[in-house]
């Protein structure tokens, strides 16, 4: 597995996070809950890239999710081992991304999610739609190849193996799934969007792949807001994964 430098850059976004800290299945979570009523068997499963559910550009976006209709949960699927917020001024700082990465794969990060998903069950949840940025759409994937969510969504993925990936998700998942890409992407780069778009042709579930041109891997959580396309970027991802689970969960 490997990442790419836009993988660990962007910019910090301004605001005060309104949800909690609360321990789930063991696991230490940020939560955000509607102020209205919602249904109590739903939840959304939001899953970060390297920087961790401490950092506020996901907690951000973990209350606009709430604002919206759903619970969120956001597992703290790094342990406490994040990548340094402070590699965000890019890959020069020292930071020894692949030897982080060397020791933060499946074996790592699933663990905690899987103590979460049952924690859900046990409370009586029966429908889960899951979202994951970069490093995070990962572990998105592999929930839905094993049927443990209802809907999908992933923005500007990393770590896919493409064909293989995408083949397999056709041949083995129910949840329907969104894919927010971009014009700038290493990981997900035009060639494997448009592989993307060829083999969800027939997918049965429901397959949308949102495209948002003058933007590069990273801007649907990361993005600088002063540049108003990447801005339009990040709205139109959060729009669309908003409306894909409320059609799909």
């Amino acid at each position: 597995m490997s990442l790419c430098k836009h993988c660990i850059q962007g910019v910090r976004h301004e605001g005060t996070p309104e949800g909690k800290f609360e321990t789930i299945g063991g696991v230490e979570c940020y939560v955000a809950t509607p102020t209205v009523d919602y249904p109590m068997d739903k939840v959304l499963l939001y899953i970060t890239d390297v920087f961790g559910f401490a950092f506020v550009n996901h907690q951000l976006l973990v209350d606009d999710f709430a604002r919206n209709g759903f619970k969120v949960v956001c597992p703290d699927i790094l342990q406490g081992d994040p990548i340094p917020e402070d590699a965000l001024l890019g890959v020069e700082g020292g930071f020894d991304v692949f030897g982080w990465l060397a020791t933060h794969g499946t074996e790592y990060a699933r663990p905690p999610l899987d103590k979460v998903l049952a924690a859900f069950k046990a409370e009586g949840v029966t429908s889960v739609g899951a979202v994951g940025y970069c490093y995070g759409a990962r572990w998105v994937f592999d929930l839905a190849f094993d049927g443990a969510i209802t809907a999908a969504v992933v923005a500007h993925p990393s770590l896919l193996q493409v064909p293989a990936d995408l083949e397999k998700y056709v041949a083995t998942a129910k949840a329907p799934l969104l894919i927010n890409s971009c014009e700038f992407d290493s990981q997900f780069p035009p060639e494997s969007q448009a592989v993307s778009d060829k083999i969800f042709a027939s997918f049965g579930p429901g397959y949308k792949r949102p495209y948002f041109p003058g933007c590069t891997h990273g801007f649907a959580v990361r993005g600088d807001l002063s540049n108003p396309q990447v801005k339009a970027g990040k709205e139109g991802a959060f729009k669309e994964s908003v409306e894909w689970f409320m059609e799909q969960m």
